[in-house]
C-alpha cells in the first residue's frame, strides 16, 4: 500500500504502544483504518535498541485525516501542549467519544480529557465557535461563564447560557 500522500501528516510518539494505540483510535471513529505498518530490521539496533521484526511505524487513517504512530521510545511523552479536536454535532457524539477516549483516561476542564497512552483531545460541540465569537458580548460572556464549569461539553446548557435562560 502507498505512503499517504496527504501534505503534512502528524506522527504520535510512542514508547512501544503504535500499533495498540492505532488500533484503538481506528475502534472510535467509524471511518478509520490502518493503511501500513513498518517494522525494525537490523540495521540501527545500536541507536534505538528495538528488536528486528517489533512495529516502527503505524500509518492509520481516521475520518481521512492520517496519522503516523511511532514506537521511538521512552524518551518524550504527550502534553497539553497539542490536542486533536474533534468536532461533534450534537451530544449523542460528544458523549460517544468522551466516552470511548476518556476510558482509562482522564476527564480535564472545557472539553479537554486525555485518552489512556497520553494524547490529549478536545471534543467540541461545532456550535460553540459561532457562539464564543456572536456579536453579542453578553451572549457570548454567558457562554464562556457556562463552558468554564463543565468538563465534558452540555449543548443544552450551553444553548441555554447562549438564549440567556441558564
Amino acid at each position: 500500500m502507498p505512503i499517504s500522500a496527504q501534505k503534512i501528516t502528524p506522527c504520535l510518539w510512542f514508547d512501544t504502544q503504535a500499533e495498540e494505540a492505532a488500533l484503538f483510535y481506528i475502534s472510535i471513529f467509524e471511518n478509520s483504518r490502518i493503511r501500513a505498518i513498518s517494522r525494525y530490521g537490523k540495521a540501527g539496533y545500536q541507536q534505538h535498541g528495538k528488536p528486528p521484526g517489533s512495529v516502527l511505524t503505524v500509518e492509520f487513517e481516521l475520518e481521512g485525516q492520517t496519522f503516523v504512530a511511532l514506537n521511538g521510545g521512552a524518551n518524550f511523552k504527550f502534553n497539553e501542549a497539542i490536542s486533536l479536536q474533534i468536532r461533534c454535532e450534537t451530544q449523542e457524539d460528544i458523549d460517544l467519544f468522551w466516552n470511548r477516549l476518556t476510558a482509562g483516561g482522564e476527564a480535564g476542564p472545557c472539553g479537554w480529557l486525555k485518552d489512556k497512552y497520553g494524547l490529549s483531545w478536545q471534543v467540541v460541540p461545532t456550535m460553540l465557535p459561532e457562539m464564543l465569537m456572536d456579536q453579542d458580548s453578553e451572549k457570548s460572556e454567558r457562554v464562556m461563564t457556562a463552558l468554564l464549569q463543565m468538563k465534558k461539553f452540555d449543548v443544552a446548557a450551553l444553548q441555554r447560557a447562549y438564549a440567556g435562560s441558564a
